[in-house]
């Protein structure tokens, strides 16, 4: 009887400059949601582990804040050290990039990357949108004279198409060894994590530009009945006139947002949910090191 191949087992950071598509990728590799995303910088704010297990492989994913050039707040340099500290243990590196475009905050993570001993796996996304395919062999041919990476992938997070290539580019990539979480684990988000990031998704994609960076979610009660799950969430803003464009006129914003993110939180919990919210102003929040770490902002943690 041939003995079974042996398995491989590691961690694969998504690493990219903000709104590059690391989210949009990390969910369609893992099959189900676990990233939010928003057509907007600064959409993903922590470090969030997706697990993906194969019968040959079982790969961490590791989705990372997109590094900013400008740290000028607190939040910002959160963000830059939550991105950053994932190089001190991840076996490969996925660095994403977008098709035919290339930016000085690309710049900035290839220099970030200079000093990690892995191999690197450039991804080029989005090449859905690029009509004439053959521009992209000379813009890749540019970026492999920047460095050398084990592998070249184009693929299209969005559509799906050449994923599938990249998993088992990262598979050859990792090292052997046992699975690192139980079989039928996706995440390491706790529920809680995932109902604040929820609420925080939906109010990025309904409000203006400036606001989603002035607010965060703090989950104030998490509670699961026999048949319903009842979550009260508080929405944090900066400044008393945030307050009032999150609520909307007659309060439609939040009542748009709760509903969106009560009927994801049920497909995702599979159970009727009761959401209550409020919006509540922390004036500053974004710019103090303590009331970051007081709302959650102050793990990297592997498991």
């Amino acid at each position: 009887m041939t003995a079974p191949a042996p398995r491989r087992a590691g961690y694969a950071a998504l690493l990219g400059r903000p709104n590059v598509g690391k989210s949009t990728l990390l969910n369609r590799l893992i099959g189900q949601k676990i990233s939010i995303t928003a057509p907007k910088p600064q959409t993903t704010r922590h470090v969030i582990l997706g697990i993906q297990t194969l019968p040959e492989a079982q790969i961490v994913y590791v989705d990372t804040p997109g590094l900013h050039r400008q740290a000028k707040r607190a939040i910002n340099r959160y963000l830059n050290r939550a991105a950053a500290s994932v190089l001190g243990y991840v076996d490969v590196v996925v660095f994403l990039i977008e098709a035919l475009r290339w930016t000085e905050e690309d710049g900035d993570v290839l220099e970030r990357l200079a000093d990690f001993s892995g191999p690197v796996v450039l991804a080029v996304n989005k090449v859905d949108r690029i009509a004439d395919k053959a521009r992209l062999l000379p813009f890749i041919g540019e970026l492999t004279a920047k460095r050398t990476f084990a592998e070249v992938v184009p693929l299209s997070a969005l559509r799906g198409e050449n994923v599938a290539t990249l998993q088992e580019v990262v598979i050859r990539r990792l090292p052997f060894g046992e699975a690192l979480f139980p079989e039928d684990q996706l995440t390491t988000a706790s529920e809680r994590f995932i109902a604040a990031e929820l609420i925080r998704e939906k109010l990025t994609r309904l409000l203006r530009e400036e606001v989603p960076y002035s607010l965060t979610v703090e989950i104030e009660h998490f509670i699961e009945d026999q048949r319903l799950t009842r979550i009260g969430a508080v929405i944090w803003v900066e400044r008393e006139a945030q307050k009032g464009i999150v609520i909307g006129a007659g309060g439609a914003v939040l009542r748009e947002a709760g509903r969106q993110a009560r009927e994801a939180l049920e497909r995702l919990l599979d159970r009727k949910v009761f959401l209550e919210t409020w919006v509540k102003v922390r004036e500053g929040w974004s710019d103090d090191e303590r009331a970051l770490q007081s709302l959650g902002y102050n793990d990297f943690k592997t498991g």
